[in-house]
């Protein structure tokens, strides 16, 4: 897979594109393109735009966008990931590997037992994060990134699918009895913090239509919750 780097609008085809910031650097600092070589770029528009670099400056460099073409890498329903954070880096673990595993949408989410309150000016971070993991994995559309939502208003929210699940231990099914055409017009999952959903938030959510839901005996970070529950999903 060529070089990729992210542009904010779809650019033209054949068309002049100017690229700053980040990727301009990693371009020349890091890579060290001249004119003549080329790249891929993408726009989250679910293309991929074939360019040649024309010019290289201190804080930019000029391409030509010489073709595109339509490359689908999206799982075939909308997998939608509602999690509280982990504590540290971890939390940019979680947005990177949702966006491997395929997860269109992500939501922070504040529980009663949430060790990290999630806040809105985070999420500018986790876009970045949302883009550099697209260009690793080569995914050409972005995984969505909600802001934060407290439980109750998670619960009351009306754009769900059909299949809604809360991860919990007590009281759930197996993941391996969820059939497959059960999921084809979307799924949500709501993962816990580090200490789980309390007794009155997992009995809201089951009022509210979401089933629990568990991936075996063992107890999983929430990290490794949320990324196993999407990975289960994309690979049905």
């Amino acid at each position: 897979m060529a070089d990729r780097f992210f542009v904010e609008t779809a650019p033209p085809v054949p068309g002049e594109v100017v690229i700053t910031g980040p990727d301009a650097h990693h371009m020349t600092a890091v890579r060290r393109f001249v004119a003549g070589d080329r790249v891929t770029l993408f726009c989250g528009d679910g293309h991929e735009y074939a360019a040649e670099v024309v010019g290289v400056g201190k804080k930019s460099v000029t391409l030509t966008v010489v073709g595109a073409t339509a490359v689908d890498r999206e799982p075939p329903f909308p997998v939608v990931v509602a999690s509280a954070l982990p504590k540290g880096d971890r939390a940019d673990y979680l947005v990177e590997k949702l966006v491997e595993v395929g997860a269109t949408r992500f939501i922070p989410l504040a529980t009663t037992r949430s060790v990290v309150v999630p806040k809105e000016a985070k999420t500018g971070k986790f876009a970045r994060a949302v883009i550099e993991a697209s260009k690793q994995c080569g995914r050409n559309r972005l995984m969505t990134v909600d802001p934060p939502k407290p439980w109750a208003v998670l619960l009351g929210m009306a754009d769900w699918p059909a299949a809604r699940f809360v991860l919990h231990t007590a009281g759930a099914v197996p993941a391996s009895t969820i059939r497959r055409e059960e999921l084809l017009g979307g799924v949500a999952f709501a993962v816990g913090p580090e200490g789980g959903f309390t007794a009155d938030e997992v009995a809201a959510a089951v009022a509210a239509g979401w089933r629990p839901l568990n991936f075996g005996p063992r107890v999983l970070r929430v990290e490794t919750a949320a990324v196993v529950a999407a990975s289960w999903a994309t690979a049905q």
